[in-house]
């Protein structure tokens, strides 16, 4: 068996990933319904072993598989998160063994359309988790029948799951969004400072918060406050 530090790859969760930090009313029931799939994780002979969340581009799917991760911590359960984007540059052995965490989660399965090797790797470790009674959770940017997954069993094991749609947020839950973040980092952006950064940049919330980010260490390096005026020198 793999161990997980021997995986080399990006396990470090973000620290203000959570459900808290989550700002989507529109959302909600997903949150909810993950943190009820999360709370039976550890029960025996459960009827559900997977949950397929998905979305378009930076809607927050990342955000809400850090933040499963984090609640299943607090609930003392052992759990993984991996993207696609990294694992398809290694062996596809490196599932293996994933079937002894309690909690895997894997990001953006659209990544392994076009790779039978790797779509057959995640069926067999789907067969793994259940046999060991283990769960899952995975993204994708369409749903499971439009994914263009080309190995029927996998499909089939998508479906088996529970399915959740995750809705684009809205200008108003963005700027919300926004301005909680920032505020755990100790800054203040007023409303029409997020509203320039939703008009100007593009509008999904991961460049949004990359730009935050951006912000935060030239606003420290610089001592300025973020103003509309410091982010055009900075991002323009």
């Amino acid at each position: 068996m793999k161990k997980v530090s021997q995986l080399t790859l990006s396990v470090q969760l973000p620290d203000d990933e959570t459900f808290a930090s989550f700002k989507s009313e529109s959302n909600q029931m997903v949150v909810q319904q993950l943190t009820h799939f999360l709370d039976q994780v550890t029960v025996n002979n459960k009827q559900v072993h997977s949950l397929f969340l998905f979305g378009l581009s930076g809607v927050g799917k990342s955000h809400l598989l850090h933040a499963s991760c984090a609640y299943a911590d607090t609930l003392g359960i052992s759990s993984l998160c991996l993207s696609f984007s990294e694992l398809t540059q290694l062996s596809v052995d490196v599932l293996d063994g994933l079937e002894n965490i309690d909690l895997v989660c894997l990001d953006d399965i659209q990544l392994i359309a076009g790779d039978k090797k790797w779509q057959q790797g995640v069926f067999d470790l789907y067969n793994r988790m259940v046999e060991q009674n283990k769960c899952l959770i995975i993204t994708g940017d369409q749903s499971v029948m439009n994914l263009n997954i080309s190995l029927p069993d996998l499909v089939s094991r998508l479906s088996w799951g529970l399915t959740e749609q995750i809705k684009p947020l809205s200008d108003e839950e963005k700027s919300f969004a926004l301005q909680y973040r920032a505020q755990q980092r100790g800054l203040y952006i007023s409303d029409e400072v997020a509203s320039f950064l939703i008009n100007r940049l593009s509008r999904d919330m991961t460049s949004l918060i990359a730009a935050l980010e951006q912000l935060d260490q030239a606003s420290i390096r610089e001592q300025r406050r973020i103003t509309i005026p410091f982010i055009k020198d900075v991002l323009f």
